[in-house]
């Protein structure tokens, strides 16, 4: 299982960029796909979650209206994209995917996912 994260770079506040996730080596129509961050001397993160069978979305408090997750199913890939970007969107952004679908607020739990991309530079200069 291979996830294969993309599109991080340089941005200045209140700009915009898409984040990619390819998904390869497995089915995943059962899985759950997150994104989380770790920025410089902080914990990882959640961000946002998709549920890949049904779609449905979830978001941190902090990202909620400015960041959308979404699915290509027939791509296998998640994108997140961000818009209204800050500074202290700076982070490594990872994504991740779960064996088994995850409900009732466990997709915030990183070790509730199984596979892990490489993660994604993000900089927002203010």
């Amino acid at each position: 299982v291979q996830l294969q994260a993309s599109g991080g770079g340089l941005v200045q506040a209140g700009g915009s960029l898409r984040l990619s996730c390819a998904a390869s080596g497995r089915t995943f129509s059962s899985s759950t796909m997150g994104w989380f961050r770790q920025a410089p001397g902080k914990e990882r993160e959640f961000v946002a979650a998709i549920v890949w069978s049904g779609g449905f979305t979830y978001y941190a408090d902090s990202v909620k209206g400015r960041f959308t997750i979404s699915r290509d199913n027939t791509k296998n890939t998640v994108y997140l994209q961000m818009n209204s970007l800050k500074s202290e969107d700076t982070a490594v952004y990872y994504c991740a995917a779960s064996s088994a679908s995850l409900y009732g607020g466990s997709w915030v739990n990183s070790y509730e996912y199984d596979y892990w991309g490489q993660g994604t530079l993000v900089t927002v200069s203010s």
